[in-house]
């Protein structure tokens, strides 16, 4: 199936590892030009050098700190100079603070609502204005399976990602006749850092090893196995392209299975 994604443009959050290195990787795949971003300007820029080794995609690193809003500004006006255009934003970021709801400090609150909550807000505040002018674009936000289902030790994610989708649902009404398409998905137990280490919290609280606590993870889902990155990065490919023309306002699991609710 051809995504009709050759020449768009395409801002990638968290692109450096896991996840989002995964999504950046399959829109190069489709012939998207990339901006990606993230934190760490070595590990950005080794990654941008792989997507662009394996793929002859355009790769544009921009290494900041995606919780300030100059950050996010900077990125996408930088996108657009270069590119000339903004097609598609794939709002990912790194997650909120562990912590049990019982416990949770405002500290942790502070930084789970800049990074997991505003971060979305202020991307589409950025980048929408850029996809109006040429007639629509493609908003896809990477959330997580707390939206649905609590996680032991993710109260702040729940919180903060319930939030945007209650936001995203208000904001694809207000675009969707300007052509702009938004979207989440929520990966379940993907093999990434960030779960990884979430395992290896609950690992060490219970007392038990890492390999019997991902395994434990791993048969939490109906499939039985924990997910790969590419497998929730088609998913991303297919909502930023003309494939998904009629799909908004919508949010999409991707957990093998993992989220027991009907609905």
């Amino acid at each position: 199936m051809d995504l009709e994604l050759q020449g768009k443009v395409a801002i990638v959050g968290g692109a450096s590892k896991g996840l989002g290195r995964a999504c950046a990787q399959g829109l190069a795949e489709e012939g998207t030009r990339l901006t990606v971003c993230s934190r760490t300007a070595s590990e950005l820029e080794q990654a941008a050098a792989e997507i662009r080794d394996t793929t002859g995609a355009e790769v544009l690193a921009i290494s900041g700190d995606l919780e300030s809003s100059e950050t996010i500004a900077d990125l996408v006006a930088r996108t657009v100079n270069t590119y000339g255009q903004l097609d598609i934003l794939v709002n990912n970021s790194g997650g909120p603070p562990l912590g049990r709801a019982e416990t949770v400090t405002e500290e942790q609150w502070d930084v789970a609502v800049q990074r997991s909550l505003l971060f979305f807000s202020r991307m589409c505040r950025e980048g929408i204005p850029h996809m109006k002018k040429q007639g629509g674009g493609r908003i896809i936000n990477i959330l997580a399976s707390t939206v649905y289902q609590p996680i032991d030790n993710l109260s702040l994610s729940g919180a903060t990602r319930a939030g945007v989708v209650a936001f995203m649902k208000s904001l694809s009404e207000e675009v969707g006749r300007d052509g702009i398409l938004v979207n989440n998905v929520c990966p379940g137990s993907i093999t990434s850092d960030r779960m990884v280490g979430n395992v290896r919290s609950r690992a060490e609280r219970l007392g038990i090893p890492l390999e019997q606590a991902l395994e434990e993870r791993a048969n939490e889902a109906s499939l039985g196995r924990l997910g790969r990155p590419e497998e929730l990065a088609n998913l991303v490919a297919f909502l930023a392209s003309e494939k998904s023309s009629y799909i908004t306002g919508v949010t999409i699991r991707v957990d093998g299975g993992l989220v027991r609710s009907v609905l």
